[in-house]
């Protein structure tokens, strides 16, 4: 169901990867290099567990949704190491995260015309900020890394927050320190579980994307608008604005 919606948008907030980053290009080597770790090398093992976090190997992509593409590294780590005790789990939880903060900056693919758009919507007076179930320091470097930082007041990660996505969470706390209200904010992302979010959270605005995993189908019942990428964003509320 779509949200009621709001005559005036002042904050946007995105989602990381799949809305400002090329998910797959991006993650599927690191996802199959932590699946070596864990299968201690066995690559028909390793195979199976990327297989079971989401990814379809016949269309070469991960499943909208899934607990690689949609979840957090508590998620893959519950998934991929049911047999782990609880402390453990933070050990391997802490090693995953280092090396997702490091590879994903480093490997990181923008969307197609990131950088301009990002450019323009700040041009245009919103405030910029991004909500993802990565690390507050995965996404920090990220953003960094693709020269990007200066363009958001704020990064929240699934780790800066209570509750990751589906949840509020996320999207009150970039209000909270935005001082923006949460019916101003739209929330722009490629996955259900933004969407969601959104509509938890009371926002202005549900904007899916194509550009990540998901399909039109998957997206169409929880948006306000389904655009192809953010590339048309700019467009889409300076037209919204007007009308």
């Amino acid at each position: 169901m779509p949200t009621a919606g709001s005559s005036q948008i002042r904050g946007i907030l995105f989602d990381k990867d799949g809305t400002l980053v090329d998910f797959n290009r991006t993650w599927f080597g690191i996802t199959m290099e932590l699946a070596h770790k864990a299968a201690d090398g066995n690559e028909a093992r390793a195979r199976a567990l990327v297989e079971a976090g989401g990814y379809d190997w016949e269309m070469q992509k991960f499943r909208g949704g899934s607990v690689i593409a949609a979840g957090t590294v508590n998620d893959i780590v519950d998934l991929w190491h049911p047999e782990l005790t609880l402390e453990e789990k933070r050990e391997r939880i802490m090693a995953y995260d280092a090396y997702a903060v490091e590879e994903g900056s480093r490997r990181a693919v923008g969307i197609e015309g990131l950088h301009v758009t990002l450019e323009a919507l700040v041009a245009q007076g919103f405030v910029l900020g991004i909500a993802t179930n990565d690390s507050e320091a995965g996404a920090r470097a990220t953003a960094e890394a693709l020269g990007l930082a200066a363009l958001f007041n704020v990064i929240i990660g699934y780790d800066s927050v209570a509750r990751a996505k589906p949840h509020a969470d996320q999207l009150h706390l970039f209000a909270a320190k935005t001082g923006l209200e949460p019916n101003s904010i739209a929330m722009v992302g490629d996955n259900a579980h933004d969407l969601e979010m959104a509509h938890a959270a009371g926002a202005g605005l549900a904007i899916g994307v194509l550009s990540g995993n998901s399909t039109l189908d998957d997206l169409a019942h929880l948006s306000d608008a389904i655009l192809g990428s953010i590339a048309e964003l700019p467009q889409f509320l300076e037209k919204r604005a007007q009308s």
